[in-house]
């Protein structure tokens, strides 16, 4: 009886550090803290493929959680102005500095493209939100964060038309004037798959 709980004990542990040790650099900030995502993700991920194994739901459908889990409604500040916007018929998510310059002056604009692997993600989760809003006020620019359609409902090349017809569509003299943004000054940035995008768009 004792060698089983012996066992059974030495196996909880071997799982247990299989999904929440991680070997990370110890000059990274808050290395629980990634540890305890990675482990998420891994344990989602084998829960996603268990479910699909057996036929239950689809793998993506179930990783789609994490999406659902950091969704937010966008909402306005003391400093920065949110609107949910129809762009060429793709929806974005528009942040502007509440705090208006002079007239002559043409702020800058980021438009912004989310990660996750063209499955997941969405411009609407907190963390995209919090990093336009940081854009926003840190460099007193027009943040454009695009809602593209995602795989596997719309394959390639949809993602990449939606945020072309989005980009295509800022880029009109009377849209520019509008959020009093600099032509010259408009960068088109993303993360993870937005990345990709964002480098294909750019080249086009």
């Amino acid at each position: 009886m004792r060698l089983g709980s012996i066992i059974l004990f030495v196996a909880l542990c071997s799982f247990t550090a299989y999904y929440v040790y991680e070997p990370i650099p110890e000059n990274i900030e808050e290395r629980w803290k990634l540890m305890l995502t990675n482990s998420f993700f891994r344990t989602l991920s084998h829960l996603a493929d268990l479910c699909e194994s057996v036929g239950l739901i689809d793998y993506m459908d179930v990783m789609y959680v994490i999406t659902l889990l950091e969704k937010i409604v966008p909402v306005s500040d003391e400093y920065v102005k949110v609107t949910e916007e129809n762009f060429d018929g793709v929806e974005v998510v528009l942040y502007q500095p509440k705090q208006q310059g002079e007239d002559a002056d043409l702020r800058r604009a980021v438009i912004y493209l989310h990660g996750g692997g063209w499955c997941l993600g969405s411009s609407r989760m907190s963390p995209y939100d919090l990093l336009a809003r940081k854009i926003v006020i840190e460099l007193d620019a027009v943040v454009l964060s695009v809602e593209y359609r995602l795989a596997p409902a719309h394959h390639f090349p949809v993602p990449y038309e939606d945020v072309y017809r989005v980009v295509k569509h800022f880029f009109q003299k009377g849209v520019l004037a509008q959020y009093s943004v600099d032509p010259e000054r408009v960068a088109v940035s993303g993360d993870s798959a937005g990345g990709n995008l964002a480098a294909a768009v750019s080249q086009q």
